[in-house]
Formats: structure tokens, C-alpha cells, sequence
């Protein structure tokens, strides 16, 4: 099983380069670098520049492995203490970039099937901001004649698990206020409604098809019976 790579692997390469002697390969293979980004380093031709992390103070490394791996340049540095993964408790959710265009449709998918749920629990879940939600509501957003309604999930906004679980929530509050809970719409109605769709529509050009076969196959069977009077009534 390969080691984990350091917490800032492109920082910790910088310091290794400036405060070790160790080779590049061993570098490279200790941070999870190409050996030519490392080489690039050194050179002073990396496109970024890094401020160097010490990989000895982070508990990354100790002094006595980097002796033994500048000892040998064939030894593979160890890593001491695998980094904490930082994980992101508050604030709303990051999107990747790729993603962020379909925030609006998820958006107007929840208000649509989920009106339970409060303008934070999107925010929280889509990672939008309450301005968007309410554009969107009002139907005041920029691009409002292109946003279609669809599932969060499906679009990988949010996993079915989280949407299920802010369902829950907004429902059981909905229900302490006093108030009847919307009904949870299942979030495969959308896919399912558009299989059957596609299915009513490739149902209906075969049919389509078959009709038109069998338009011009009697189309042609009455051409051919007018030729043929016509050519009985030539001989007479």
C-alpha cells in the first residue's frame, strides 16, 4: 500500500530542495511529485513559486530519516505521521467549477418538490447563496428562461443521503410548527418520467414508420392497379 503523500507536497518538495541534499527521485517519490517538477524546482523554472513547508516541524518527517535517505541516495524516505485530513465543518459546500453552472436547475428542483425546505438548508446543501435562492424563487434571475428543474443528485450536487437527510429535517420542523408536511417526491420520478417518455416517443415513431410503410405500400399497390386498367383499356 503506497504511502500517503505530505499535507503540501509541492511546499514540502521546495524545502527538501533547499535544506537537503537529498536526490530528486527520492523527493519526488516522497512527496507524490514527477521527478522533473522537482527538477524544475530546483532550477528555478517552476511555472508557481512555493514557500518551502518544513516537513520536520509538521511531523512529516524527522531529522534522522533525512540523514538516512542523504546517506543513500537508493533509500526511500518513510513518512513519520500521516497528515490530519482538513475537513470543512461550516460554511456553504465547495462545488467544482464543472458543477457550478447546474447549481440554478438543482436549485429550482428543490423549490419545486421540496417547498419544506428553508432557504439555509439549500444554501448548506447546493452550497449557493440565499440572493440566488430568491432570485430564482421570484423568477428574477439573470438566466431564469434557461434554468430547468432538476434532481440535485443526479447532477452530483449533493449525494442522496444528504438530500434525504435535509428532507427529513425539514419535514419533522414542518411537522413541530404545526404545519402538514409536503409530500417527499421520490427523486427517481424525475429519471423514471423521463425513460417513459423517451419510450412513448420511440413507441410512436415506430408506429409512425409502420404507418407510413403501409401508406406507401398501398399507395403503390393502387398505381399499380391503375396501370394495368390503363393498359387493358389501351388493348380495347
Amino acid at each position: 500500500m503506497a504511502q500517503p503523500s505530505p499535507l503540501m507536497p509541492h511546499a514540502t518538495a521546495t524545502w527538501l530542495v533547499d535544506n537537503t541534499s537529498l536526490s530528486f527521485t527520492q523527493i519526488a517519490d516522497f512527496c507524490g511529485l514527477h521527478i522533473l517538477e522537482v527538477q524544475a524546482m530546483a532550477d528555478d523554472l517552476a511555472g508557481s513559486k512555493y514557500t518551502g513547508r518544513d516537513p520536520i516541524h509538521s511531523g512529516e518527517l524527522t531529522q534522522e530519516e533525512i540523514e538516512r535517505g542523504q546517506a543513500d541516495p537508493g533509500y526511500a524516505l518513510k513518512m513519520q505521521r500521516a497528515p490530519v485530513e482538513v475537513t470543512r465543518t461550516k460554511g456553504p459546500r465547495y462545488t467544482p467549477v464543472s458543477k457550478r453552472q447546474d447549481k440554478p436547475d438543482g436549485i429550482a428542483w428543490i423549490l419545486r418538490n421540496h417547498p419544506e425546505i428553508s432557504d439555509a438548508q439549500i444554501s448548506k446543501l447546493i452550497g449557493t447563496t440565499r440572493n440566488t435562492i430568491t432570485a430564482i424563487r421570484e423568477r428574477s434571475h439573470w438566466n431564469i428562461q434557461n434554468i430547468q428543474a432538476k434532481d440535485p443528485v443526479t447532477l452530483g450536487l449533493c449525494s442522496q443521503r444528504e438530500l434525504d437527510a435535509v428532507v427529513a429535517k425539514a419535514a419533522k420542523k414542518a411537522g413541530s410548527d404545526g404545519e402538514a408536511p409536503a409530500p417527499v417526491v421520490d427523486s427517481g420520478t424525475d429519471r423514471e418520467k423521463l425513460i417513459a417518455e423517451l419510450r412513448a416517443e420511440r413507441d410512436a415513431n415506430e408506429k409512425a414508420a409502420a404507418e407510413a410503410a403501409q401508406e406507401a405500400e398501398a399507395a403503390a399497390w393502387l398505381e399499380a392497379r391503375r396501370a394495368a386498367e390503363n393498359e387493358g383499356d389501351e388493348q380495347l
